[in-house]
């Protein structure tokens, strides 16, 4: 980057100033009108082959179900590999199989059965990329940008979803959908010439790769050991189950309560995005007055009144201003929760956090549809969007409980310090269990606030993998204390080294101060020895 773009002023746009971020803006922004233009595509030609009403809706499933199927192993995946060359295969994976449904529907080979199967090999797709595509992020941008960054992803996902349908409906007016596919088809090329284009440094820890699944145990044994990560998923479930009502019922608003065309409808939709735009241009600034949570509870409460609006005023103008109040309080909301999702998960496992992620945000999404469909058809669409607005106020208060502000500002990143262990002779690989113990002598003034401090880190050796994790006190020696943990493997302790960050750094120097000066204690590592075997009489 040049000295001019470092030394300009901080705006909304300002990573689009580093040439890898801009280019990937830049080609996935043309991918997502490509995706949005399949959709509409799609769902076309689903009802042009069949009037069953099961067959259309099973399109959103084969959509979306192999997020919930696919999401977790691709991110673990994604962990154990160069992140370039896994989105590589992923983008190439998507261009062929658009490629295929753009082929097959122009020579009129497409049935219903073969859409559907297509459309979930292109779901495959996009389950395996997502959460990886979102955790190089912070790989191409400063830690002080990662917001912004994440807000302008917002603002490319909201250009899409106002262009792609309406360049879908020009072309298929005037052609066939099978067009369609193929320019989606030609959408992903940009993303893979730009990744092809960006020399990513890989990292190498020297150590041998994980297996796939225990990779994703690890991912799954880091989430429950990570309270910061647990209140993320926690306050994006809270909101997204009741929003959704507003995503799953607006057509109904627009056709049955404000009796809006096909261009009154798509107005409607770009005023949201009309909104979500302006208030990505503002964020920077309300950041800069408001905590992350202030910024959260103010979006969720104007997400309440946009629902209420909905449920009971008919008037088209005052709901367009609605629908840009709605795609403010959006960006709002799901770029803070993006960014806490990335900066309360650590480098090693981030892409099965924001995996995790993926699967809370998608699921709420498909529950509460689910949810305000049913209330909606037995009760009513305002009905359904007035209990909404209600639910949305009582996360509000449930989410008091889970505040974001703060666990933001923890520095994961790996900090490296622990020395390498000396062993003679040295050890295999396979070689454990490995029992770790950590001595520390402490005055008796200072055991209450030492037992404290090295509690906490009962979470963080078990987070890391760290198993039967316990604190003994000598009985012959007061003063004396042992912290123990058992690793799987030799080569599973070695993981630990590095995965230990900067912030439980922090945590192991508290313990370090409440120990008396000049008793270091040791740190042990015991192999477990298995008895020799009997050579046969």
């Amino acid at each position: 980057m040049s000295a001019e773009a470092n030394a300009a002023p901080a705006t909304a746009w300002s990573p689009l100033r580093l040439d890898v971020f801009r280019a990937l803006f830049l080609a996935a922004t043309i991918s997502n009108i490509g995706t949005w233009m399949h959709e509409v595509g799609a769902a076309w030609l689903m009802t042009s082959l069949t009037t069953s009403p099961l067959l259309v809706a099973l399109l959103g499933t084969a959509s979306s179900l192999p997020l919930f199927l696919f999401a977790l192993p691709a991110g673990a995946i994604g962990d154990l590999v160069d992140k370039r060359k896994y989105l590589l295969f992923t983008q190439t994976w998507m261009t062929v199989v658009a490629g295929v449904l753009g082929v097959v529907t122009l020579f009129g080979w497409m049935t219903p059965w073969l859409l559907l199967s297509l459309t979930s090999a292109l779901g495959i797709g996009v389950a395996m990329n997502q959460p990886v595509w979102q955790a190089i992020v912070p790989e191409i941008v400063p830690r002080e940008e990662l917001a912004k960054a994440i807000t302008l992803s917002g603002v490319s996902l909201n250009l899409a979803r106002a262009i792609g349908p309406a360049v879908a409906g020009l072309i298929l007016a005037a052609t066939s959908p099978g067009v369609v596919f193929l320019l989606n088809a030609a959408s992903f090329v940009a993303v893979v010439f730009v990744l092809y284009r960006w020399e990513r440094i890989p990292t190498d820890s020297g150590l041998p790769a994980e297996h796939a699944g225990s990779a994703v145990r690890a991912g799954l044994r880091y989430l429950r050991h990570a309270p910061d990560f647990q209140a993320v998923l926690m306050r994006t479930g809270l909101f997204v189950v009741s929003a959704s009502a507003v995503w799953a019922l607006l057509p109904l608003v627009g056709r049955q309560s404000l009796g809006l065309d096909s261009l009154g409808y798509g107005l409607l939709v770009g005023a949201l995005g009309t909104g979500a735009v302006l208030m990505a241009m503002a964020l920077p600034r309300v950041r800069a007055r408001l905590s992350v949570d202030q910024l959260v509870w103010i979006a969720t409460a104007a997400f309440a009144l946009v629902a209420f609006t909905l449920a009971f005023v008919h008037v088209a103008p005052l709901v367009y201003l609605a629908m840009a109040l709605a795609g403010a309080a959006w960006i709002s909301t799901m770029s803070s929760f993006n960014v806490a999702a990335q900066l309360t998960s650590a480098s090693w496992v981030r892409s099965r956090a924001l995996a995790a992620y993926s699967i809370a945000f998608q699921g709420g999404l498909a529950l509460g549809s689910a949810l305000w469909g049913t209330v909606a058809s037995r009760f009513g669409i305002g009905t359904a969007l007035a209990i909404a607005g209600v639910g949305l106020l009582v996360g509000l208060a449930v989410s008091r409980g889970y505040p974001l502000t703060g666990r933001e500002d923890r520095d994961l990143s790996p900090s490296m310090h622990w020395p390498q262990p000396l062993l003679v002779p040295e050890a295999r690989p396979s070689d454990g269990p490995v029992l770790v113990v950590i001595e520390y002598f402490v005055s008796p003034e200072n055991a209450v606030p030492f037992l404290d401090a090295v509690h906490e880190m009962e979470r963080v050796r078990r987070r890391d993998g760290g198993m039967e994790w316990s604190v003994y006190q000598d009985a012959a020696d007061h003063t004396r204390y042992v912290e123990t943990f058992l690793a799987e493997s030799w080569t599973e302790h070695l993981r630990q080294h590095h995965r230990v960050t900067m912030a439980d750094r922090e945590i192991e120097r508290r313990i370090r101060s409440f120990c008396i000066e000049g008793r270091p204690g040791r740190v042990l590592h015991l192999l477990h020895v298995r008895p020799p075997e009997k050579k046969p009489t």
